[in-house]
């Protein structure tokens, strides 16, 4: 039995539909199914990570940013959560590439199979003028990674557009 089914009956259903709605692309279904939820069910890792995705779907960033934080604390070794805080954190009111990026270096290398993170780092250091760790960061991505889909991905990417002819020259064959 997965963690997703331990919510047991009715609620895995609400969860279910609000996972559907979304894909649909209507949050504000998404949301409704989740206050069906029993109160004391809705901090359950799946409902929040449900949550995250209708607030970052909507784009609401302070949202986000909050339920993504809970998430970092209750499940740290998921690597979708940290690459969901440092989205809504270069959002947020106050935030910014610094912020994004900060939260997404405590992890950096935790991950080794995830080639978004390191890719979303050089992204954020390209744009605070940090070409060096930019181009330290792609290296990496690039060693975890398809070389043709993800250098198609870089050069389409503004957030890298200063390291575009290094990128053309080091992984173009």
């Amino acid at each position: 039995m997965s963690e997703q089914d331990s919510l047991g009956h009715p609620d895995i259903f609400h969860l279910r539909a609000a996972i559907g709605w979304l894909e649909l692309g209507n949050a504000a279904e998404a949301t409704a199914e989740l206050e069906r939820i029993a109160p004391e069910l809705r901090a359950h890792s799946h409902v929040l990570l449900a949550r995250l995705d209708i607030a970052m779907d909507i784009k609401d960033w302070p949202a986000a940013e909050s339920v993504a934080l809970r998430l970092t604390e209750s499940q740290p070794d998921a690597a979708g959560v940290w690459i969901g805080l440092a989205y809504a954190r270069r959002r947020i009111p106050g935030g910014g590439m610094k912020s994004a990026y900060d939260a997404l270096a405590k992890v950096g290398d935790k991950f080794p199979e995830e080639p978004i993170i390191p890719f979303n780092l050089a992204c954020y250091a390209c744009q605070l003028g940090e070409l060096d760790v930019a181009r330290e960061w792609l290296t990496k991505t690039f060693r975890r990674s398809d070389k043709k889909a993800l250098l198609a991905m870089a050069l389409k990417e503004t957030d890298l557009e200063p390291l575009w002819p290094w990128i053309r020259e080091q992984f173009a064959d």
